[in-house]
């Protein structure tokens, strides 16, 4: 069954549409309006193998926060919808990214329980023309809206844009890897419980 999902989000301050396919290879056409989180959200895409079509458009005149915390919202309902019940993943993932001098860990739980843990400190307030505090709210919107527990620890670097550049990396990687089929659990739900979505 085809693990793929449409989102059309529309509001008095943006109107986003995503495509998503979990079995894809990290094929992507994103336009936010904003160059640099176009060029994190390509990361996430190329380095999960999730293909991603995302168009934005938002009250940029003011600034990027709506476009950023609803992209996140709309690609993690989409990826919620694309993993449907959940069945047969491995859930669970963690990966340490390095990148010359920075090192960033994410660790995640595909568990239908939503919760973000942020533990990564910027030195400028902007990279390119994107406000770093923005970053989190991404995160905060798609592990809200995917049902996802996620952690990400910067745990050093200097350069700012290699620190965001290793969150989005990370979180990818990891995600990869946690919604991958899992050989030993076909067509089973990775909990006692028999559900994740509630």
């Amino acid at each position: 069954m085809a693990r793929t999902a449409t989102i059309n989000r529309k509001t008095n301050e943006t109107k986003i549409s995503v495509k998503i396919d979990l079995d894809g290879s990290g094929k992507y056409q994103i336009n936010t309006g904003t160059g640099f989180f176009d060029h994190m959200l390509e990361q996430l895409s190329r380095h999960s193998l999730i293909d991603m079509e995302i168009r934005a458009d938002g009250d940029l005149h003011i600034d990027a926060h709506h476009t950023s915390e609803d992209v996140g919202i709309a690609v993690g309902q989409a990826l919620s919808d694309a993993l449907g019940d959940r069945a047969g993943i491995r859930r669970y993932a963690s990966i340490d990214l390095a990148m010359d001098e920075t090192l960033t860990k994410a660790a995640l739980d595909v568990s239908g329980r939503p919760y973000l843990i942020w533990q990564v400190v910027f030195s400028r307030d902007k990279v390119g023309d994107y406000d770093t505090e923005l970053f989190r709210e991404f995160f905060h919107a798609l592990a809200q809206n995917a049902g996802i527990t996620l952690h990400i620890i910067n745990q050093y670097g200097e350069n700012n844009h290699h620190i965001a550049e290793t969150c989005f990396k990370s979180v990818a990687r990891a995600l990869r890897s946690a919604i991958e089929p899992d050989p030993g659990m076909a067509g089973v739900i990775p909990s006692t419980k028999g559900t994740l979505n509630d």
